[in-house]
């Protein structure tokens, strides 16, 4: 978007109040191993500088890392962006992308209709958008729709691949403690002899009594006697 175009946008009053940049990674492996993508997100910072916002009005929400957007359950840090819209406290939203800040249309839409309510804008790495605006809020929606059925995408082609090994009958899966897989991806007892002795205890105890506890209520009720 051009630079005059985008800054056209942006009122006296949208500076008057702060600029909010929210950032997220899906899993706490991404947030370890994909910092690029990170310092992609803090760099918004610089975009809501060059339009009008100082450095004491740029509000940063990063408490969601590691948290999925497919839905605001667990997601404090969106929750609280939305109630911020809504009391009319952000001229401006920042995200790098729709999928920052929704992977679920219904989320992203009930923030798009507060913003346009608000006259909030909302700036991501393509570009500056007025969701009060038909144009704008016609492309935001698009992209929300788009970012919606990426993950749906993503989560079938995880999904094939699971089930492709399955049938191949190589699929890996995590054992019950007191089993593992040795090197030929055999399974096989812990090999530790003590791990081997209290899953036997466990068993034996649940047979003889049909409770896993029953021994060490025993145990607990003798030493309660003494």
């Amino acid at each position: 978007m051009d630079a005059t175009a985008a800054a056209g946008k942006v009122t006296r009053e949208h500076l008057q109040r702060d600029a909010y940049l929210y950032i997220r990674q899906s899993t706490l492996k991404q947030v370890i191993n994909n910092t690029e993508s990170t310092q992609r997100q803090y760099a918004l910072r610089s975009r809501a500088i060059a339009l009008g916002w100082d450095h004491s009005q740029i509000i940063v929400i990063d408490t969601d890392q590691g948290q999925s957007g497919a839905s605001t359950e667990g997601r404090d840090g969106f929750q609280r962006l939305v109630a911020e819209v809504g009391m009319r406290h952000a001229g401006i939203v920042l995200g790098l992308e729709v999928s920052r800040l929704a992977r679920n249309n219904t989320d992203w839409h009930r923030l798009l209709e507060i913003c346009a309510l608000t006259g909030t804008l909302i700036l991501d790495e393509d570009g500056l958008y007025d969701p009060g605006n038909f144009n704008d809020r016609l492309l935001l929606g698009l992209k929300g729709t788009m970012s919606e059925a990426e993950l749906h995408l993503l989560k079938a082609r995880l999904r094939g691949g699971v089930l492709s090994k399955a049938r191949r009958g190589e699929l890996v899966q995590p054992l019950p403690v007191g089993l593992v897989y040795d090197h030929a991806e055999r399974v096989v007892l812990d090999p530790d002899a003590s791990v081997q002795q209290a899953i036997r205890h466990l068993l034996v105890t649940f047979a003889a009594t049909g409770s896993a506890y029953a021994d060490s209520a025993a145990q607990f009720v003798q030493a309660e006697s003494r």
